[in-house]
């Protein structure tokens, strides 16, 4: 049965929104903060997190920058962001925060020395845009980095199903990326990553992938998704309500070693020289 729904099936307002942001901070920062360190961000830094969701990337980004950088951070949603928003301190970038729909509208004025987007473009209809507006944000001599998932790699929630519950699991995280692949996300987009950047004229590229197996934050992703999608999983047959509060009470007794799809990064920087984009 199609999904017929509008907009974004994860909503950061909705009920568990705050917890699943939470998760995925505490599976994919540790990653992301690795890849954001060996650009050697430091004092004076002007940079953008495009879908900040969250406040600790913005956070991190604000003390790299020190208190002569600048930290924009945008959504369409900026409700979760605004807890970020401060004056510059002794030692600390002043964040702003600012609603912008990436794919839609022009991107800020001024010139990046990084911008950053994780998890966003897998989800934007329009991503083709979006990305062309980062691109053409970033000063000559600036870094771009686009971490976005990859779950036609690796679809499974159970990596070795050896039980009902685990068969459960994977039938319905299969049912979850038909929802998802219905309202427009690129279940293939993070593999594409490298040669994009590289198409949009950006150099330097490399990339990589972290790939979360069994963390306790994965437990604590699966069920505040879950309780997102619970009717849309009922309502197009995926799973009951019976199979659904199974499935959560094995997640919640830890039976289950619950994977993520490969979050895969990539990064590239603008032509120091020439400034030039594709």
């Amino acid at each position: 049965m199609p999904d017929n729904g509008d907009g974004y099936l994860l909503a950061n307002q909705a009920a568990t929104g705050g917890t699943r942001l939470e998760a995925l901070s505490a599976i994919f920062d540790p990653s992301t903060f690795r890849h954001l360190d060996a650009l050697g961000i430091t004092e004076g830094w002007r940079c953008w997190e495009v879908g900040v969701g969250g406040t600790s990337i913005v956070d991190w980004l604000a003390k790299r920058a020190g208190r002569t950088g600048q930290v924009l951070a945008t959504d369409i949603d900026v409700s979760w962001a605004a807890a970020a928003t401060r004056p510059a301190g002794t030692d600390t970038a002043a964040i702003e925060v600012l609603r912008h729909d990436v794919a839609a509208e022009a991107p800020p004025a001024g010139g990046f020395d990084l911008v950053h987007a994780r998890l966003v473009l897998v989800h934007v209809p329009e991503r083709e845009a979006a990305l062309r507006s980062m691109v053409t944000a970033l000063r000559p001599g600036g870094w771009l980095v686009i971490e976005d998932a990859d779950p036609a790699l690796q679809p499974l929630a159970c990596l070795d199903p050896s039980s009902p519950e685990e068969e459960l699991a994977n039938r319905i995280r299969r049912g979850f990326r038909e929802l998802m692949a219905a309202r427009g996300v690129d279940l293939s987009y993070g593999r594409k990553l490298p040669k994009l950047l590289r198409a949009a004229g950006l150099i330097d590229v490399e990339a990589d992938a972290s790939f979360p197996v069994a963390l306790r934050a994965c437990d604590a992703l699966e069920t505040a998704t879950i309780y997102m999608i619970r009717d849309r999983l009922i309502s197009h047959e995926i799973a009951t309500a019976e199979e659904i509060d199974r499935h959560l009470a094995a997640v919640t007794s830890s039976r289950l070693d619950l994977a993520q799809p490969p979050m895969i990064a990539a990064w590239g920087r603008r032509d120091g020289v020439t400034g030039a984009i594709r």
